[in-house]
């Protein structure tokens, strides 16, 4: 009996019971290392609202909160750290949208591929219908991306890509910085209050107070939203790579096929060997190369 996992695809045996259909070719190798972007209106527009309201966020923190203030060192502290966790946030997201997530070849589904794997008795390979590619273990195909991407999580419009085996990183720093600019906009927005009430409006902003308090409003309701949001998000990734097992994995409740490892050497399959500070930083990419590699043949 086959599991139902196995049902939804497309079997193929033994080399010589294959019958293939026809496939575009592979892209050729020097056409792979092309910026990876995915034309997608919904995600194209989310991207743009994510840094609009970054953007906004850095405008309030500075003319309305920090540029107003007497205080020197409290602006110059506050200035540094939000525009540091800003300028992290967007570069975490422009790589999580910008990098390709594990996509498999388009079209390597082939007489000579499959002839190349060697397949003995016994064996099988799986092919995707939609983008003719032979599927690795533990690859889903995306029906936006209209790729099979190793190790797929979910596809995200806000990132405008999907999140899978070699852009995962980038996506949980995105949440994590994006989360940190939301609790830090809530906590000077609180304080900012504090002051104008005990101070005069007038004073405290160089915009009019009906003013002030609209664009402080927006900034609190947006950052608590973010805050939640993404808190989610980066604990549900943290506990998914913590226990090897993706998104679409728990959804469709797949029978694990893959050895168990600890919680350690997953986040260091995710984040790269060792452990350094550089598992923080978007532009440091991870190294895979202990992680096990995906099988083509079951």
């Amino acid at each position: 009996m086959k599991s139902p996992v196995h049902r939804c695809r497309d079997v193929e045996r033994q080399a010589s019971n294959l019958q293939l259909d026809p496939c575009v070719p592979p892209p050729r190798l020097s056409d792979t290392g092309a910026m990876w972007f995915v034309r997608d209106a919904c995600g194209i527009v989310c991207g743009v609202i994510t840094w609009f309201l970054v953007f906004y966020a850095e405008f309030v923190v500075l003319f309305v909160m920090l540029l107003p203030s007497k205080n020197l060192t409290y602006s110059l502290v506050n200035g540094v750290v939000f525009n540091g966790l800003a300028f992290f946030a967007l570069a975490s997201h422009f790589r999580a949208m910008c990098t390709d997530p594990g996509a498999v070849p388009k079209g390597n589904a082939t007489k000579e591929f499959i002839e190349s794997l060697q397949l003995k008795p016994g064996q099988v390979v799986y092919k995707c219908p939609k983008c003719c590619s032979i599927k690795p273990d533990r690859a889903h195909h995306c029906s936006v991306c209209k790729r099979c991407i190793r190790k797929m999580d979910h596809h995200c419009p806000w990132v405008n890509n999907c999140v899978g085996e070699t852009n995962q990183k980038y996506f949980v720093l995105f949440t994590m910085y994006i989360a940190l600019i939301s609790l830090h906009c809530l906590l000077m927005v609180v304080f900012h209050f504090l002051y104008c009430f005990e101070d005069d409006w007038t004073k405290c902003s160089s915009f009019s107070p009906p003013a002030t308090v609209i664009l402080l409003i927006l900034l609190c309701f947006e950052g608590l939203l973010f805050l939640i949001f993404t808190s989610v998000m980066f604990g549900t990734q943290v506990h998914s790579i913590c226990t090897d097992e993706t998104g679409i994995e728990q959804l469709k409740k797949e029978e694990r096929r893959w050895a168990k490892k600890t919680k350690w050497m997953n986040l260091k399959a995710v984040f790269g060997h060792p452990f350094s500070i550089a598992w923080f930083s978007p532009f440091a990419k991870p190294g895979h190369g202990k992680a096990d590699p995906y099988q083509y043949v079951v």
